[in-house]
């Protein structure tokens, strides 16, 4: 039994040390990954949130972060994901530089208008995003409120919600 771990060890060491993991990939929204029971968040990007809507050009709304996540699942498909663990989560948790198919899951994101490139986690996808907003590529192709504001303008409400209902 004592070797038999000891090879599992030597198997995945490498893997653990580097901060790399790898397999089939659940999506949770359209900036958030599970593979192999672990959350992560792809790096350097902010996607809107599951419940988050936008509007076309002609003002239809539309459910944006719904649409963020089920275009990251079927570009992933059954494909394996590998991610390589990064320090910086805006979002807090783990944070990682995920690929699929050989493509940087995050340029890919962002680079069809279905995420931001979070600037303040790093400037690796300003050049794809600029290419987003001038071919109005998904997000840019409507209007709509950045996810980050989105989620302080929902926990300021929520706020208000239950301050209101305590009275």
């Amino acid at each position: 039994m004592t070797r038999s771990m000891l090879a599992l060890l030597l198997l995945c060491g490498p893997a653990a040390a580097a901060g790399t993991i790898s397999g089939p990939a659940t999506v949770i929204d359209g900036d958030t990954i599970e593979v192999h029971g672990t959350r992560i968040n792809l790096y350097g990007i902010d996607a809107p949130e599951t419940a988050q809507s936008c509007q076309t050009v002609t003002g239809r709304e539309y459910r944006c972060g719904r649409e963020a996540a089920q275009a990251l699942s079927a570009h992933i498909g059954s494909g394996v994901v590998t991610c390589e663990r990064r320090e910086n989560s805006a979002a807090g948790g783990i944070a990682g530089l995920c690929l699929a198919h050989g493509e940087d899951l995050s340029a890919w994101m962002v680079t069809r208008g279905y995420a931001l490139a979070s600037r303040q986690v790093t400037a690796a996808y300003t050049h794809q995003e600029g290419q987003a907003w001038a071919t109005r590529r998904g997000l840019w192709a409507g209007t709509f409120e950045k996810p980050a504001d989105w989620r302080q303008d929902r926990r300021r409400m929520e706020a208000s919600a239950g301050a209101s209902t305590a009275d």
